[in-house]
């Protein structure tokens, strides 16, 4: 009796003891991932949804080898407010040193979302020495010019995304393409009052004119302004055809809607135009938003055959949380998560410059195309090829669809005009 009665205990003890440690990789120490997101703006709360996913794919998975030892990731998400009006730049950076100091955020992925914010916050990544890939927004040049200038000190600042001279590009292309087919090539920009549009507005303006295109006006807009229909009026009245629109604000469905109501003859293209990137635009603006074309960055952000992971991707997001991926941030979210972890498990350590190095030497086909940085800026490389590089895609409203129609190497349909003007 005595001998059956201590085998018991034993086991019993065993089991006790294993569901208090539970799996291997839950009971190890988490591997925190910071998130500063501007929350209450789409490319706040998608990049934070797909960086989620991501993590609890892998965390099914058993969590990432960090030299032989399994440790789960965890998410921390502080809201950087820096897409809201009038919000200083200061709110931001707090954001990003609390995650650091009060959340013990071992990598930051994400934002800040402004390019402002993002700009500012670099010192601080240097100082504490954090690894970050920035995901959402942050469309300045600058961003990864100051890398290649001051290596050493920000070099643990990456972009996994599309920024202002690459999108410039992609945008020049289809309208070449455009004017091609259309003989369209008369452009009103209209731009939002913060740095990386103002600027993209500025050189766009200056090469499109060096391709042929004749500018018939650039307008400014504040962050938050809710009446668009006196520069619409400018533009019909200079002959425009084509309006570049370059706005992250959610007021930029205002603007189309009243395009749409004036039947202005211009088929507007967004450069940048969170609203029309988001698949609740239609319903939004009462199919008022039809025939407008969206640049939403990556592909992955709406349905294409991009690579084998892309409808992976855009229907497993679809599924968890109940809406179509919405634009720029969702599959760049995602996948740096991916690449992170490919990086810790090459690095074999969390230590911030040996995941430097990894990141470096990354070579991955991801949801948008072969995924690599250029070792001295940081800055993804593009391409019009997934094979080749982080590809993009241009958007048109077709029927209450976001068709791709731009670059060609993975579009499901060709641009359309309105039929005022077709007239």
């Amino acid at each position: 009796m005595k001998t059956r009665l201590v085998t018991l205990l034993t086991i019993m003890l065993a089991l006790a003891l294993l569901l208090v440690s539970g799996s291997p990789a839950r009971a190890e120490k988490p591997i925190v991932i910071g998130c500063p997101l501007s929350t209450a703006y789409v490319y706040g709360w998608d990049a934070q949804r797909a960086i989620t996913l991501a993590i609890e794919e892998i965390n099914a998975k058993g969590g990432v080898n960090v030299g032989g030892q399994m440790r789960p990731f965890k998410i921390e998400v502080l809201d950087t407010r820096d897409l809201e009006p009038g919000v200083p730049v200061s709110e931001a950076l707090l954001a990003v040193e609390k995650l650091i100091l009060d959340k013990k955020a071992d990598f930051l992925v994400g934002g800040p979302v402004r390019s402002e914010a993002a700009l500012a916050a670099m010192p601080l990544l240097s100082k504490y020495k954090k690894v970050s890939i920035v995901t959402t927004g942050v469309l300045s040049p600058k961003y990864h010019a100051m890398v290649a200038k001051k290596y050493n000190k920000y070099k643990y600042c990456f972009r996994i995304h599309g920024e202002a001279k690459w999108l410039i590009k992609e945008i020049l292309t289809s309208l070449l393409e455009i004017k091609q087919k259309y003989g369209l090539d008369k452009v009103f920009i209209m731009v939002q009052d913060v740095a990386h549009a103002r600027a993209a507005g500025k050189i766009l303006k200056k090469v499109a004119s060096k391709k042929g295109f004749t500018i018939t006006g650039l307008e400014i807009y504040p962050t938050g302004t809710t009446d668009f229909s006196m520069g619409l009026v400018k533009a019909k009245k200079t002959g425009s055809q084509i309006l570049s629109l370059w706005m992250d604000m959610p007021e930029s469905a205002i603007l189309l809607k009243q395009w749409y109501d004036m039947q202005i003859p211009a088929l507007p293209f967004g450069s940048t135009l969170a609203a029309a990137e988001q698949p609740g635009f239609w319903k939004a603006t009462g199919g008022k938003g039809a025939y407008c074309l969206a640049n939403v960055v990556n592909a992955g952000n709406a349905p294409s055959n991009a690579t084998p992971w892309t409808m992976k991707f855009y229907n497993a997001y679809a599924k968890r949380w109940k809406v179509a991926p919405e634009g720029l941030g969702c599959s760049s979210s995602y996948m740096a998560v991916y690449v992170l972890k490919d990086a810790i498990e090459r690095a074999g350590s969390l230590d911030p410059d040996k995941v430097v190095a990894a990141l470096e030497k990354t070579d991955i086909m991801g949801v948008y195309g072969r995924l690599r940085f250029d070792p001295k800026s940081h800055q993804v490389i593009p391409s019009f090829d997934p094979q080749k590089g982080a590809v993009g895609s241009i958007v048109q409203w077709q029927n209450g669809k976001r068709v791709v129609v731009f670059p060609k190497s993975i579009a499901q349909g060709q641009i359309q005009l309105p039929p005022w003007m077709k007239k």
